[in-house]
């Protein structure tokens, strides 16, 4: 601990007599072509996309989502497309095949739906139907997602709804499937392959959305490195952090930035060291430890923290100990991961 503290002393306070105090020292750039290792081939995956924005019929024909002026759920599909492709480095791109958009609510699993009426009184009491979860049964016996995703048609569904619509983050479905920051879909295993349910609130951003991914690939990836111990185990690796790992923060992890204390605490411009940067350099993880603070991921905000994080994933052709370079891959495709 003392050698960690002399170190950030020396960052923090270099020789030169103009330095601030605070001064940090910048990190590099970095772009695909900065690391010599090919970069995938892109891939296509196709979303079944359902929207639940029920006509309000006493507030003047205005949909939920206009009445309350929440987000528009295509503006965020395609600003979270957008941003996937973007962090991937080209890898993730998504298709949006069909658009269905639901004037209803969604079914409970203890088979209550929300009115019109017993919505909105449930919104101005903030007293809202427990419990909350959707019926996931009942919407792929409505949408046919099995049988789409037999025959080719679609990889993924996308819900989109309202607050307290019951969705999980991410819910996974099929033979084989795992916890995907839910437990697997149960009753799935018909289908012919594993496959994602997200869940989007359109009241929130981009920002919330990414923060479901980011979840989605936690599991994915604690999943895919769960039989790998010590060093080996990159994933464990990646997200230390300050707090939990003195001296030894590398990326942080979708709750927790380098400099962190506590969750969601993206904010905090105390400086830290931090081996974020070597990430840019997969497989070479040795080397380069600089000083960062929120400044580097965006000073506190969810939408620029999660694309920081999430840029930093190996993206790379190549595998070592049967384990591929390209972390994007298990992540999007579940089918990957053994």
């Amino acid at each position: 601990m003392d050698d960690f503290i002399r170190k950030l002393a020396s960052l923090l306070n270099p020789p030169s007599a103009t330095a601030h105090p605070l001064t940090r020292q910048e990190g590099p750039r970095y772009r695909p072509e900065d690391n010599p290792l090919p970069l995938p081939a892109p891939i296509t995956r196709r979303v079944l996309m359902i929207t639940h924005n029920p006509i309000l019929r006493t507030q003047g024909g205005k949909t939920l989502e206009q009445y309350f002026r929440w987000n528009n759920a295509d503006a965020l599909a395609q600003g979270y497309s957008d941003d996937v492709r973007e962090i991937s480095f080209g890898y993730a791109n998504y298709q949006i095949v069909e658009r269905i958009v639901v004037d209803g609510y969604p079914l409970k699993r203890d088979g209550y739906r929300y009115t019109e009426a017993s919505y909105l009184q449930a919104w101005q009491m903030r007293q809202f139907h427990q419990p909350d979860g959707v019926d996931y049964h009942a919407l792929e016996q409505e949408f046919h997602w099995i049988e789409r995703v037999n025959r080719s048609e679609i990889d993924e569904v996308w819900l989109f709804g309202h607050p307290y619509g019951g969705y999980w983050e991410s819910h996974m479905a099929g033979p084989g499937a795992f916890w995907c920051n839910s437990a697997p879909m149960e009753r799935t295993s018909h289908a012919r392959r594993k496959f994602v349910i997200m869940g989007f609130n359109f009241e929130r951003g981009v920002g919330e959305m990414l923060e479901d991914l980011g979840h989605r690939a936690e599991s994915t990836l604690y999943k895919v490195f769960e039989k790998t111990r010590g060093e080996a185990n990159l994933f464990e690796r990646f997200t230390r952090y300050e707090k939990r790992h003195p001296g030894q923060a590398e990326v942080g992890n979708v709750h927790f930035a380098p400099n962190s204390t506590r969750d969601y605490d993206w904010g905090n411009p105390t400086p830290v060291l931090s081996r974020c940067d070597n990430w840019h350099r997969f497989p070479n993880l040795e080397g380069e430890l600089r000083v960062v603070t929120c400044a580097d991921w965006g000073d506190g905000d969810i939408r620029r923290h999660h694309k920081w994080w999430m840029r930093h994933f190996p993206h790379y052709e190549g595998q070592r100990d049967g384990i591929a370079w390209n972390w994007w891959k298990y992540i999007i495709d579940p089918n990957t991961v053994e």
